[in-house]
């Protein structure tokens, strides 16, 4: 009578195994998920390079892969026969990315996280929970007499760069946070997003800013500020826009290491999120390659600037990218994506300079934010 309550050992064993065979099914039949296959064709060689210790943290160097989680990087490294500029970093950290209403943030609540060392709800910019404003990195960079600067292969207006230089309750009010840019005081600003300053451009002008709407006219800058939106909204895939995320980076090198207090310049690859909300691995790849060069040239450039930080992380992580097989050798990878969206896993922090060891460990993004503004001694009052 007692089996009346209990399933029977060999039922339950059968249904076990029943179970069991249905899941294996399930997920190892290759029929049941979509492959993604990449095969490289086009690898990029890697140098190795040393960074050079420093007494003084002069300059910080900030750089976001958009969506770039730690898979992305690997996955990369895989079809890029075992080479990535990244892995220079003598230094790894794991930052955890949930925002302070949702597990799963996005790049506005992780931007300002970053930005400002607060936690926010999805979707605002700069701002914490209740819609107060929050002071910025650059906002304290600036007030210690540093230079800043904000670089995105994006339009300007979109959430991480926005999260360094403007504040809103709703990063989808463009129009509010182009107008916000004329105020920000940033010193160096290139993106896309022309379309929503085309009518503003005059009042950079009047903020003392030399305006530049293509890279021709960027070339032909050699000092003080600068407003350069480039694109008319964001600035194409790599095989369209080709090297001008380094060359804007080296022309906000160029310009703001004349400054003898020191810089913060954030750097974005922004589109590495677009192509995981894609699922398309091609692309995706391609911007990770594009992000990891302009990376290794940033390091160089560190190098022989004595007293120069760069950290590189993401915001959050896009597609929930597996590897599921590929060749090291031939530079194949075959991936698959969970979803269109993002995952809540934690994202990668690699360092590179003096400092570096401090970023290793696992924290809240928020402590990105406190550990820059340590590093440069700059004194939090919010």
């Amino acid at each position: 009578m007692k089996y009346n309550r209990l399933v029977h050992p060999i039922l339950f064993i059968g249904l076990l195994f029943s179970f069991s065979c249905k899941n294996s099914e399930k997920y190892d039949n290759p029929e049941s998920q979509k492959i993604h296959t990449y095969d490289n064709s086009n690898t990029y060689s890697v140098e190795k390079i040393q960074a050079v210790p420093a007494e003084n943290i002069r300059n910080i160097i900030f750089m976001i892969g958009d969506g770039m989680g730690l898979m992305h990087a690997y996955s990369a490294w895989t079809a890029n026969k075992g080479h990535l500029n990244i892995e220079n970093c003598n230094y790894v950290g794991l930052a955890k990315t949930y925002c302070s209403d949702n597990l799963i943030t996005d790049s506005a609540a992780s931007g300002t996280a970053m930005s400002t060392g607060q936690k926010t709800k999805k979707g605002y910019v700069g701002v914490d929970s209740t819609g107060n404003s929050l002071k910025s990195i650059c906002e304290y960079a600036s007030e210690a007499n540093m230079s800043t600067g904000v670089i995105s292969s994006c339009r300007l207006t979109d959430a991480t760069p926005a999260t360094f230089a403007v504040e809103n309750i709703d990063r989808d009010k463009s129009d509010e946070i182009a107008a916000a840019y004329v105020d920000c005081g940033i010193d160096f600003i290139l993106g896309g997003g022309l379309k929503y300053f085309s009518t503003l451009l005059p009042e950079f002008e009047n903020k003392g800013y030399q305006v530049a709407t293509s890279m021709e006219d960027l070339d032909v800058i050699e000092k003080g500020k600068v407003f350069a939106p480039i694109a008319e909204n964001d600035m194409g895939k790599p095989s369209e826009r080709k090297d001008q995320l380094w060359q804007g980076t080296k022309k906000a090198l160029d310009i703001l290491s004349k400054d003898e207090d020191g810089f913060f310049l954030m750097v974005e690859g922004s589109m590495i999120d677009d192509y995981g909300h894609f699922n398309e691995l091609l692309t995706l790849m391609e911007e990770i390659y594009d992000f990891d060069q302009t990376v290794g040239k940033v390091f160089n450039w560190a190098t022989e600037h004595p007293g120069t930080l760069v950290i590189v992380t993401a915001d959050h992580e896009t597609g929930g990218l597996t590897l599921l097989n590929g060749d090291l050798e031939e530079g194949k990878i075959e991936c698959n994506f969970s979803t269109k969206s993002h995952s809540g896993v934690m994202v990668p922090v690699y360092s590179f300079g003096p400092g570096a060891e401090k970023f290793s460990g696992i924290y809240e993004n928020t402590d990105l934010f406190y550990k820059m503004t340590e590093a440069l001694n700059i004194e939090i009052n919010q």
